[in-house]
């Protein structure tokens, strides 16, 4: 885990490697229903206990789609970054279902860091991880993002 910091950090603040671990949050039956009613998503598997009772699951299981929001939430003070602007997902993949009353968090790893055009930002690769309360890694994948680079390091660098 890294250094706390008051304030949001900037491209040079993180390293290769460096890992940080989100606060943990519950998802709730009103989570689900007001993903599907934001979505316009109401396949029964989600809202309808009766017909995911007769599913591999057994019960409603919280969207996919949810599950990458609060991934997008929870990964955004984890660490708290100075960022310009979020320019990809790559290789996301669903691993295991979400259901009703788990309590999840974001695992996040810099996996690599390029500074960009004038050197005012730069491309951090982020790989994050959404874990359940046993362990398990539910959802995971790769996400980039242009991050500003600390304005006394772009003067330093003219």
């Amino acid at each position: 885990m890294s250094v706390q910091h008051n304030g949001p950090l900037y491209f040079h603040d993180v390293e290769v490697g460096e890992q940080w671990q989100s606060p943990a949050r519950t998802v709730t039956e009103a989570d689900v229903v007001n993903f599907a009613g934001l979505t316009g998503d109401y396949n029964p598997l989600h809202v309808d206990r009766e017909f995911a009772r007769n599913t591999p699951f057994g019960k409603p299981i919280a969207h996919g789609l949810l599950g990458l929001s609060l991934v997008a939430g929870l990964a955004s003070y984890s660490p708290w970054m100075c960022t310009a602007a979020f320019l990809g997902i790559t290789g996301w993949r669903f691993l295991r279902p979400i259901y009703i009353g788990d309590t999840v968090r974001v695992s996040t790893l810099v996996v690599a860091k390029e500074l960009k055009g004038r050197g005012r930002r730069g491309l951090i690769t982020w790989r994050r991880q959404l874990i359940n309360q046993a362990g398990a890694v539910v959802q995971e994948g790769t996400t980039e993002s242009l991050v500003d680079v600390r304005p006394e390091r772009v003067e330093s660098n003219r």
